[in-house]
């Protein structure tokens, strides 16, 4: 009985790290016990802390993985260790019996097809839930390179002046995890105890407490319908009268409205134990038609996010047979996206759901799978080389691309510097490589306003690129919902293509709530905000810089980070934390965060900084 509990712990783990779809299992809350931390030299009042995974907790964790592997070479091991999970996940009160029960059963079969075909062995699979502390977290061939084409590197020209005001600019509207819950019912009870609330079968709430808001609600809930509607109806508006919205007060534009749109994914809500296929393309085809009918015929460009498949982070290769490929959600979005994609871009869609297309003559848009990168798709744990040949064909994107002259923006859902590490240090390598190509990078799945910087390998010291992690639809969790629109060189001879300037707009949720009227204003403008003369790679690492010193500045970047709605400041460790995460655009690199802590420091801030990501 021991053994099996053991080893249904380690299969209701896994299945827990998928359901949760946010940070690993190893990420650290934000207040660790007293004395995990010494006092740093470098930096007064930042900490270094010693690995919070004990010895202990490693040897369970690999003592119950190979019972799972021994178990499920018995006779119907696969449902009974499931069973035995549910039963675990219970107890341990992980989640309500329901939403265990459910999971196991959708999860399982994903989760044992992985693990009978994985190479990690318990070492590595505890690497990979509880941090490197507990072993590698990765395979053993995860150090792989992609091969950039044998053509020199063309000299970096050094960033000009911005152009002047009355240069020509363009508009692109930027949307990302909507995460629309057709189950979203007002007056529902918000604090249901499972992972989304605020659904019509949560019922009402407790005495005394109020229910879920008509616009929305702080608390573990994503949004209604009418919400996203009353935000393509606010970006319409602005679209149509071509202005910008400065302390209440409309101002004409300088662009031509919006030219295009990108929209980095996560279209379904977070009730992930009981989603099917069904649903999920439900929420693809319902939401796809929204932006269709206020965007009339503006080109939107969409990216895949992790929250679009069933089970959500289950993105296996091309190669994958039967009932486990990912075909029916790649040909859905073909089809539901040929009206804005041109056909050589829904071959590859539909192949591993990335794609190229030609914005304008000049610009290129490169829509990756950043799933392929994930440390949450457990696909990965059978071969996470290159998955599906995505990287070495975005090389082949770029260097055309720049034969041609054309400028390149990057889109996708997670950013980079919070992907595998091999993957996202190829990435990397490219990014270097292309520099002068790559005009702007674009993510979402954080939830919140954030960005991250890449500077050149040899020194990291030249800042050469910056993307961007926009802020979120969804008010999952304590958010209030949000969208963007950035401004970008237009057309005009030696156009950069690059970001000049963004503006992020934000429903005050309390306010429509009370008011029962939806009202979304400007937030901020970045230049303005930021005191910026431009935002280029150096501009965005004087920011840090200045951020480093002056908490002031600080306090104002933490107040837009969460889009205008923050209960508590960020001061000690959660300001070095954050500060490392924007300075690293690659993941596990001790070096990116030098100015700030110690190397042997660097595991702990990137637990802390991980415990926020709320996607």
């Amino acid at each position: 009985m021991a053994a099996r509990a053991a080893a249904a712990f380690a299969l209701a783990a896994l299945v827990l790290a998928s359901l949760a779809g946010a940070a690993p299992l190893w990420a650290a809350p934000w207040s660790w016990p007293p004395g995990l931390f010494a006092t740093n030299p470098a930096l007064p009042g930042v900490t270094a802390a010693s690995s919070p995974n004990s010895t202990e907790l490693c040897a369970l964790c690999r003592f119950a993985v190979g019972l799972v592997d021994a178990s499920l070479s018995l006779p119907g091991g696969e449902d009974a260790l499931a069973r035995a999970a549910a039963s675990v996940c219970e107890k341990l009160r992980l989640q309500d019996r329901r939403v265990c029960q459910n999971a196991t059963q959708l999860f399982k079969d994903y989760v044992v097809t992985v693990l009978l075909h994985s190479v990690l062995d318990p070492a590595s699979v505890c690497g990979v839930l509880l941090g490197p502390g507990c072993g590698p977290p990765g395979p053993p061939h995860a150090n792989w390179s992609v091969r950039l084409q044998p053509v020199p590197k063309p000299p970096v020209r050094p960033p000009g002046p911005p152009p002047p005001p009355s240069a020509p600019r363009d508009s692109v509207l930027f949307i990302t995890d909507v995460h629309w819950d057709r189950d979203y019912a007002e007056g529902s009870q918000a604090e249901c105890g499972e992972p989304l609330c605020c659904r019509r079968q949560d019922g009402a709430p407790s005495p005394g407490r109020p229910g879920a808001g008509k616009w929305g609600d702080y608390r573990s809930c994503d949004v209604p319908l009418r919400t996203v509607q009353s935000l393509l109806e606010h970006a319409t508006w602005q679209e149509h009268h071509n202005t910008w919205q400065e302390h209440n007060t409309w101002q004409e534009g300088r662009g031509t409205g919006v030219t295009h749109a990108y929209w980095t994914g996560d279209i379904p809500a977070h009730n992930v134990w009981e989603q099917t296929e069904q649903d999920q393309l439900q929420a693809l085809t319902t939401v796809t038609e929204l932006f269709r009918k206020y965007l009339g015929d503006i080109t939107v460009y969409p990216a895949v996010g992790n929250h679009e498949s069933s089970p959500v982070n289950s993105f296996p290769p091309p190669s994958a047979p039967g009932h486990h490929s990912s075909a029916w959600l790649y040909d859905a979005m073909a089809k539901a996206w040929s009206h804005w994609l041109p056909s050589d871009a829904l071959v590859t869609l539909r192949f591993g759901g990335f794609y190229t297309a030609l914005a304008k003559p000049g610009l290129r848009v490169v829509s990756l799978n950043m799933n392929f990168c994930s440390v949450e798709n457990f696909w990965l744990a059978i071969n996470d080389t290159d998955p599906a040949g995505q990287l070495q064909w975005f090389v082949d994107v770029l260097q055309a691309a720049e034969n041609n002259g054309e400028k390149v923006h990057v889109i996708g859902h997670i950013a980079p510097g919070l992907c595998r590490k091999t993957w996202s240090w190829n990435y990397y390598h490219i990014i270097n490589r292309y520099e002068s190509t790559i005009a702007a990078q674009f993510f979402g799945h954080v939830h919140t306003d954030q960005f991250e910087m890449f500077y050149d390998e040899e020194t990291l010291s030249r800042p050469l690129g910056v993307a961007y992690l926009s802020p979120s639809v969804t008010t999952y969790w304590d958010l209030n919902p949000g969208y963007r629109v950035y401004e970008i060189d237009g057309d005009r001879n030696d156009s950069t293509r690059a970001v000049l300037d963004h503006h992020t707009y934000y429903l005050d949720l309390e306010e429509a709530n009370r008011l029962d009227r939806p009202t979304w204003r400007l937030l901020y403008s970045a230049r303005k905000a930021y005191g910026m003369e431009a935002l280029g790679p150096a501009d965005w690492d004087a920011l840090l810089r200045r951020m480093q010193d002056d908490d002031a500045l600080f306090a104002i970047f933490w107040w837009h980070l969460h889009k205008g709605h923050s209960s508590e400041p960020c001061v000690g460790m959660c300001k070095v934390a954050l500060l490392c995460a924007l300075r690293s655009g690659r993941s596990w690199d001790p070096e990116q965060c030098a100015r700030l802590v110690r190397p042997e420091q660097h595991q702990a801030l990137v637990r802390i900084w991980k415990e926020t990501v709320r996607c």
